[in-house]
């Protein structure tokens, strides 16, 4: 993987939303394809269009149980003047040796089975007597228990015209076709097309990987203890959630405390498994932000363009935000700040684009819509910045959820939308028109 080098700027220099993302889009390029086989290959996206080597169906089969028989030979039957034929045989799913089915004969034949030579069409067995002489027959006993009944006579209560309850060669897709194009992304339906058409492996992009780490000292593991001062980790949860759901293999790290030689050490060791890092906390300008600290100086003076850059954004929540890539394959690296939803936000916005641009895709975004505001007031905004507030979309209108603190997890959970207000918006009121990005 390459990338380029990420723009830098003054430290004054208050960065808008779109300019951060373009410079993360612009510096961040997608994987090298490679051969998988294909349940591996699985989330991938593909790199080259798929041709079909082989018709599906490749013959005539069946599509019931029931009887192969000649049309001329059901013609105008019924249940009161019935269709006997003379019954020369099975014709079984994968049999390779067909027999002939001649005037006033028919063979059993399974569902998925070669239509046999001389064979026009397929009665199902329900409309027989399934060859024993009485009413309508409700299905086949196996041979193995009734070796008789692919001999004798069967009687046909219903015609059939021709083709009847017959897949044909190729109805589904003809050789030479193309079965799937370059950037499909490959779910068990493809998966499943790919083997039907004979594939084993399929050229693709892999599945980015990536690393999840938070950072402070007063991160505790779920399940654990909390002491005073202390909370439980949920940042590097949600983002490696957010992230396997973007489509990437993610790993998560477990929170590191606040001291910034075991944080560079960390993310060291980290690198080995990364196309992607991502860390959460220690952005902002306090005494103990040691992501700041940490990556500030890792610059490689034998590789330009690495190292990374702190920013200021004009967002909320989310204005503090570090970009760059680190370590001799020149791994990006995303630090989004600590507090629980300015780090999804910024996910949401700049790390998913991100992973998706790895991938290959085109398509990098959540959707966006209009929708129309439903709120008992109107919501405020600070001016200058592009503000994110949680909502709940449904049928074209959106209600804002919990308040505009970037620490209200709960209200987070319930949200299903983005609502959008602008930088030169200090008051969005009730009914206006707003922008939203989608985010289930």
């Amino acid at each position: 993987m390459s990338t380029a080098a990420p723009r830098t700027a003054g430290p004054d220099h208050l960065w808008s939303v779109d300019e951060h993302l373009d410079d993360i889009l612009s510096t961040v390029r997608p994987l090298e394809p490679i051969e998988l086989h294909l349940l591996d290959a699985q989330g991938c996206v593909l790199v080259e269009d798929v041709t079909v080597p082989v018709s599906l169906p490749p013959f005539d089969n069946s599509s019931m149980d029931g009887y192969a028989v000649r049309v001329a030979d059901v013609a105008g039957a019924s249940e009161e003047y019935p269709a006997a034929l003379e019954v020369v045989g099975d014709v079984a799913a994968g049999q390779a040796d067909l027999i002939h089915v001649g005037p006033g004969q028919a063979a059993r034949i399974m569902t998925g089975a070669p239509l046999p030579p001389g064979a026009e069409t397929v009665v199902p067995v329900e409309w027989t007597d399934g060859g024993l002489g009485g009413g309508p027959a409700t299905g086949m006993r196996a041979r193995s228990l009734a070796p008789e009944g692919a001999a004798g006579q069967v009687r046909v209560h219903r015609a059939a015209p021709a083709g009847a309850h017959v897949r044909t060669r190729g109805s589904d897709v003809k050789a030479g076709d193309r079965a799937l194009t370059a950037g499909t992304v490959l779910g068990p339906p493809q998966i499943s097309l790919l083997a039907a058409i004979g594939r084993g492996t399929v050229r693709v992009r892999p599945r980015p990987r990536v690393v999840v780490l938070s950072t402070g000292s007063e991160l505790v593991q779920p399940g654990e203890e909390l002491r005073p001062g202390q909370i439980y980790d949920s940042n590097s949860f949600a983002l490696t959630a957010a992230a396997r759901d973007a489509g990437a293999l993610a790993y998560r790290v477990g929170a590191v405390t606040d001291d910034a030689a075991t944080l560079r050490d960390t993310i060291e060791d980290q690198l080995v498994r990364a196309d992607l890092m991502v860390t959460t906390g220690g952005v902002s300008v306090g005494a103990y932000d040691v992501v700041k600290e940490a990556l500030s100086s890792v610059a490689d003076e034998d590789e330009p363009g690495s190292g990374i850059d702190f920013r200021r954004l004009a967002m909320q929540p989310g204005k503090p935000q570090g970009f760059g890539s680190i370590g001799p394959d020149h791994t990006p690296l995303l630090a989004l700040p600590g507090n629980p939803v300015s780090s999804y936000v910024s996910f949401e916005l700049f790390v998913r684009p991100a992973i998706r641009t790895l991938m290959g895709l085109t398509d990098v975004h959540r959707p966006r819509t209009s929708a129309t505001l439903t709120a008992d007031r109107p919501l405020t905004s600070p001016k200058g910045r592009r503000q994110f507030l949680r909502g709940r979309y449904a049928d074209g209108a959106v209600t804002p959820v919990g308040g505009a603190g970037s620490h209200l997890v709960a209200a987070l959970a319930r949200a299903n939308a983005l609502i959008v207000v602008p930088e030169d918006v200090e008051a969005l009121e009730p009914g206006t028109a707003t922008e939203v990005v989608l985010l289930g």
